[in-house]
């Protein structure tokens, strides 16, 4: 199988190279696909080097697969070309999420939509995925009525520049900003552009989303998104009212059967989910699961995951072995 990774040079084209690697993705030749500026350079994949090509040389060869990780403009632009020599996208930038003609995927609730003319999937905001993961079960069980999360999100959801503006920060090096503000020792409760509504464009992914991947309308969900000194893995404050009560052991039996979800519940012996725990991890990791006294039949919890990982390389590798599983390319 021929495989395009568009935006092969970024954090997450490196990541999903690993991803490719661990998994043992079929592939019969690689192309790495970069900006015009990246061209040429030598990337690395399971030991063996590859030159970078641009766009134009990667579409000329016409790959079964093409796994977009370059940011929405290129994706609008570039996307619908690939799809129109007969190669499946599949696109982890924002451009095609809400668009009702492409279909919005996280493998483990609705791979099941996918057909083989589906030729642009979308896949979800880093937050968004794991937050649908651990709500998916419990929505079925119980009925979602409304939804609360503030998320703490780490420095590289932004990129590598932002990265690298918490690491010449910690080191006392005043050099170029990626954000605003300093981000060490700081919270900036500021994630994306501010949009007419007060609210910010990650916020806004975080409140549609989700409705979309689930098939429901029915339930309504607020966000507060939050950037946070941490340089990998979001983390995520849920509140959720249901229409059903529910008994809180039974939860948590529901969500440790969950596939992609590990249950970290355990207050007599502090176990809960934290960022550095999910460091370089597939799963989504949930815990402190306690009942919200203020309301009925509402529960809080803890939710983190590793944001480049299963929050975006992994979820669109897994789609493509959905995709090749059921011989849809």
């Amino acid at each position: 199988m021929k495989v395009a990774i568009v935006g092969a040079t970024g954090m997450v084209g490196e990541v999903m190279l690993k991803v490719l690697a661990e998994r043992n993705f079929p592939i019969s030749k690689l192309l790495l696909v970069a900006s015009e500026r990246s061209k040429g350079k030598t990337l690395t994949f399971k030991g063996q080097p590859y030159t970078v090509i641009t766009l134009e040389e990667a579409l000329a060869e016409k790959p079964d697969l093409a796994i977009f990780s370059a940011g929405g403009e290129t994706s609008l632009i570039w996307a619908p070309k690939f799809a129109a020599v007969g190669t499946t996208v599949v696109d982890n930038s924002s451009a095609w999420r809400m668009d009702p003609n492409i279909k919005l995927v996280v493998p483990e609730i609705n791979a099941n939509i996918l057909t083989k003319k589906d030729k642009i999937i979308a896949n979800p905001n880093c937050s968004t995925i794991q937050l649908v993961l651990v709500l998916a079960p419990l929505h079925k069980a119980y009925t979602m009525k409304r939804v609360v999360v503030s998320t703490y999100q780490s420095v590289s959801g932004t990129g590598v520049k932002a990265v690298q503006q918490m690491e010449n920060e910690v080191a006392g090096i005043k050099a170029e900003m990626a954000y605003p503000y300093p981000i060490h020792r700081n919270a900036l409760p500021h994630c994306d552009v501010f949009l007419e509504n007060g609210y910010t464009k990650e916020e806004m992914k975080l409140a549609r989303e989700p409705r979309k991947i689930l098939g429901d309308d029915s339930f309504a969900i607020t966000a507060t998104a939050v950037r946070i000194p941490t340089s990998g893995g979001h983390s995520e404050s849920v509140n959720v009212t249901f229409e059903q009560d529910f008994d809180l052991q039974e939860l948590r039996r529901l969500l440790s059967e969950t596939p992609g979800v590990v249950l970290q519940d355990n207050p007599d012996t502090n176990t809960y989910p934290m960022p550095i725990y999910a460091h370089d991890k597939d799963d989504v990791f949930v815990g402190r699961i306690r009942r919200d006294e203020s309301q009925p039949n509402s529960l809080n919890m803890w939710i983190v995951a590793d944001n480049l990982r299963k929050g975006a390389a992994t979820n669109a590798v897994q789609i493509a072995e959905y995709l090749v599983g059921n011989k849809l390319l």
